[in-house]
């Protein structure tokens, strides 16, 4: 080791967290997330490149229980677990460092600090400088004339002097510190309503934690009570807190020495999860090669004759691929500046039609283009081929065409070959990974940012020739996802009779949009503002003053430090949380303030989101709301909402049923809501063929209680509304993977007590055991799992080497049949409804589809029919091995139909 390099010890479980929680959702093109990789390696190459030869361990956390759960078996009991994105990015992190050359250090049974102790307090007897690289404040403890923190994310440095000014001790009473505060985070017991001000000025008053407790008696009020009480548990907590230094180490000082980078190692890493910057600074190393550039003859159309030439041409072909440059995305507010067309391959025209700039060229007014394309754009005999083209069919919607033959969707054919895979399924990630093409970059013609040009400002041969390549790989890519899609199982099938035909039906149900009451929305408006400004004073006089609700810190302060309350959990970066999971949990201790909290930011957000944001977004022209459906963004086939989203508007409130009140029934008519009844269990049942999930359904069995009765082994009659809850978290829970430790905190007992329910729920069930394990042996053998109609979901991770990743794509493995087949059902509903509104002679329309329910109009004379077929219906779109039960209510609006 060079003497004269500073020992680097790394907290490479701080950097994890930090990174994870800093980063936005980065993602490579096929879906992998990369957050914390690329953040943890960032800040590792930072240290290399600030400490060059310098001798380092970068250590992380084992898995397991540390000496720490011996002593205390709830230590770090409150934590929830680990987020399955991040659980997946540790192997690939270790891959990495290693490949860096980096020594890395895992050891059992014991925590990163302990080790980081160990190691530090052996420089410190040689003598030799040493800097700490973390961001959790216990390690303070460790800071000496030889040991320095120091944050990178913050880049500020913490010696003796600094801790003391921070933490108000020096850093021998750290630990002291610590244990007379406790730390929610991992479950250490402290002193209630005692925070770093009371921690830090007892240990200057006595001098120690011993003092502190022999004098106990001295302390005051409610915090001295609270003190003495804690005398018992004291020696614990600073025993949990203490960072071990005297650990039996696999190495030494003389072992931390960085090894050469393994170059062609860090090369796959790096193409493998897109840092193409890092790539490129490899010594010797480059960049994959560059995707061949899209590659066709486009040429501008500009008269009438020469269109008509073209759509003979399509009409020959009996295939048309297209594709619109809009100014907006919108589709009701989207203006056209030209039009992308091609018939044969390597071949395209484009029709400038909106392009308004100073000297642009003489093109076809958007009007005569309607004129002369509709006979063909409105055939069912010429088969429309195009990247996204529900947007494409809405905005010629409305220009009044009437897109007919719908054929092929690149988007959607993505979509179902890997719906995880390429999670967006956006033209330029589906050419490059099907066609080893390079999409043109919008941003390359028309710039980034705030000084990006609309489309209609640029010069018509640059878009055209940016729409003509984009067409060209639509009607490419077609003919590559046809053969793959007939290869895959059922997948033609669910993309042939389930999203391709949907894409229609959305369409319809977009332009129709919902109606909605301004007027309604905006008197709720008001008074939801009377009530925040009601509120607003209820607050200060229950904090004791005015305070700025939005300011994190002035609310840590007055519930923490001037309320004296209990801090339950802590935010990565060591921060009193505020969030609501802990203001819930406060508002049990008592005190008003939390609940007063929850209640402003509950309506403060309804506010924004609905009252004040709903009334904006209804169209001038049609009095409506038109959302717009994703159809291929979830991984199990589900529909979204945006521009609004429509999905997810509260029901379990008076005020947010008032939202849903405002969408109703125009005049003479009614709304009818259509919901299908516990959807996921009967599939669950099915699936499973279970036969006393079975036996339950084929009874008409309120299956909640029948499942409280079997699990709390009472009479059906004497199951109490609490028990029935705690089995709704049961039946909800189980089937999609949920740990003993997950269900426990969700029905608020202890972890024994939860694990024996949930070994009762699988010995009265005990087919859905069968069932999950039968899925997972499926999912490692084949790689995806299916729904009952054959949509594939594939897992990746099955196979992984890594048991944490491994086992977040089994839960995946559960869950997707399930989700994906109540995805299936309620699509096939649409199909099936949508086609007796179009053929009936009823009045009759959808206007909403929301999860497990379809919303529509109906004529109030015809309500009854409409019910009685649209249950029909829906009952009839599977055929599982237990009845579909629909919900079906009828009101003047959306609140009082459901």
């Amino acid at each position: 080791m060079a003497a004269d390099k500073p020992l680097l010890l790394v907290d490479g479980s701080s950097y994890l967290f930090r990174a994870f929680h800093a980063l936005p959702d980065l993602r490579t093109v096929g879906g992998f997330p990369t957050g914390a990789i690329r953040g943890v390696v960032g800040m590792l190459r930072k240290l290399q490149a600030d400490f060059a030869g310098s001798p380092i361990a970068v250590v992380f956390d084992a898995s397991g229980p540390t000496f720490r759960n011996e002593l205390y078996p709830e230590y770090k009991a409150n934590r929830p677990p680990m987020a399955d994105d991040l659980r997946v990015q540790i192997a690939p992190i270790f891959d990495i460092v290693r490949a860096m050359g980096m020594p890395l250090l895992t050891v059992p049974e014991v925590e990163a600090d302990d080790v980081i102790g160990t190691l530090a307090a052996s420089a410190t007897a040689a003598r030799r400088r040493t800097i700490i690289s973390t961001g959790d404040k216990d390690l303070a403890q460790l800071v000496s004339a030889h040991v320095t923190l120091v944050n990178t994310m913050t880049e500020t440095a913490l010696d003796e002097a600094g801790v003391e000014a921070k933490f108000g001790v020096p850093p021998a009473l750290i630990v002291d510190y610590l244990a007379l505060m406790g730390d929610a985070t991992d479950n250490v017991p402290g002193v209630p309503k005692v925070g770093p001000k009371t921690a830090a000025k007892w240990l200057a008053q006595y001098g120690s934690l011993d003092a502190v407790m022999a004098r106990a008696d001295e302390v005051k009020g409610k915090v001295g009570e609270n003190l003495r009480a804690s005398l018992d548990q004291l020696p614990l907590s600073r025993q949990l807190t203490t960072i071990r230094c005297d650990l039996e180490l696999p190495v030494g000082l003389a072992n931390l020495v960085p090894a050469p980078a393994d170059v062609e190692t860090l090369r796959t890493h790096f193409e493998r999860y897109e840092f193409k910057p890092w790539l490129e600074e490899l010594g010797g190393g480059e960049a994959p090669p560059a995707l061949a550039p899209a590659r066709c003859e486009v040429r501008i159309v500009a008269t009438a004759e020469d269109l008509q030439a073209l759509l003979r041409q399509a009409r020959d072909a009996k295939r048309l691929t297209l594709r619109l440059e809009t100014v907006g995305s919108r589709f009701m507010a989207a203006d056209v500046a030209g039009i992308a067309l091609q018939v044969s391959p390597g071949e395209a025209a484009y029709v400038p039609v909106g392009h308004d700039y100073v000297g642009a060229p003489p093109q076809l007014p958007w009007g005569e283009f309607l004129a002369i394309a509709r006979p063909v754009l409105e055939s069912s005999d010429v088969a429309k081929v195009g990247q996204d083209l529900k947007t494409i069919r809405n905005i010629l919607w409305r220009h009044g065409v009437d897109l007919a033959g719908l054929a092929d969707d690149t988007m959607l054919q993505s979509y179902v070959l890997d719906s995880v895979g390429a999670r967006r399924h956006q033209l330029e990630d589906v050419a490059a990974k099907y066609l080893g093409v390079q999409a043109p970059d919008f941003a390359a013609i028309a710039g980034k940012g705030r000084r990006q040009l609309p489309a209609n400002a640029l010069p018509v041969d640059a878009l055209g020739g940016h729409a003509g390549q984009c067409v060209d790989i639509a009607g490419r890519l077609r003919t590559v996802l046809r053969p793959q899609l007939d290869a895959a199982g059922a997948s033609a099938s669910v993309y042939d009779d389930i999203e391709r035909p949907l894409l229609g039906v959305l369409s319809r149900m977009e332009c129709r949009g919902a109606l909605v009451d301004r007027a309604l929305l905006k008197a709720h408006s008001v008074e939801l503002g009377e009530r925040l400004e009601s509120l607003a004073a209820d607050l200060a006089a229950a904090a004791g003053r005015e305070f700025n609700l939005g300011s994190t810190k002035q609310l840590q302060e007055i519930l923490y430090d001037e309320l004296g309350l209990p801090v339950l959990k802590k935010t990565q970066k060591g921060q009193r949380s505020t969030e609501e999971s802990v203001l819930l949990d406060l508002a049990d201790h008592g005190h008003e303030l939390p609940r007063l909290i929850l209640e402003h930011r509950s309506l403060s957000k309804l506010k924004s989101t609905y009252t004040d944001a709903l009334p904006m977004e209804i169209n001038p022209r049609t009095g409506r709301i038109h959302t717009s459906y994703n159809q291929a963004v979830a991984a199990t086939g589900r529909l979204s909402s945006a521009d609004p989203n429509l999905q997810n508007i509260p029901i379990r409130t008076p005020e947010g049923r008032r939202i849903r009140q405002a969408f109703a029934a125009p005049p003479g008519k009614k709304i009818i809501a259509a919901d299908y009844s516990q959807i996921e269990l009967r599939i669950m049942a099915h699936l499973s063929g279970d036969a006393g999930l079975l036996r339950a359904f084929a009874a008409g069995d309120d299956i909640h209680r029948a499942t409280a009765a079997e699990v709390f082994e009472v009479a059906r009659a004497e199951v109490s509304e609490e028990q029935r809850r705690s089995a709704k978290a049961i039946n909800f829970g189980l089937i999609y993977g949920m740990s003993a430790f997950g269900l426990a905190k969700q029905i608020g007992v202890a972890r024994r007590v939860a694990r024996r329910y949930m070994d009762r729920y699988f010995a009265r069930y005990p087919r859905v055991r069968e069932y999950m394990e039968g899925v997972r042996d499926s999912a490692r053998a084949q790689g995806f799992v299916e729904t009952a109609f054959g949509r594939r979901l594939y897992l990746p991770e099955i196979a992984a080497r890594s048991g944490i990743r491994r086992k977040a794509a089994e839960r995946a493995a559960i869950n997707a049949p399930m989700q994906g087949t109540a995805a299936d059902i309620i699509k096939r509903a649409m199909l099936a409804v949508d086609e007796f509104a179009s053929q009936t002679s009823l009045d009759v329309a959808m206007v909403m589809q929301v999860h497990d329910e379809l919303v529509l109009e109906a004529a109030a004379e015809d309500v009854p029919a409409v019910i009685a077929e649209t249950r029909r219906r829906m009952q009839g779109a599977a055929d599982l091995a237990v009845e579909l039960v629909v919900d079906v209510g009828v009101g003047d609006n959306w609140d009082e139909a459901h």
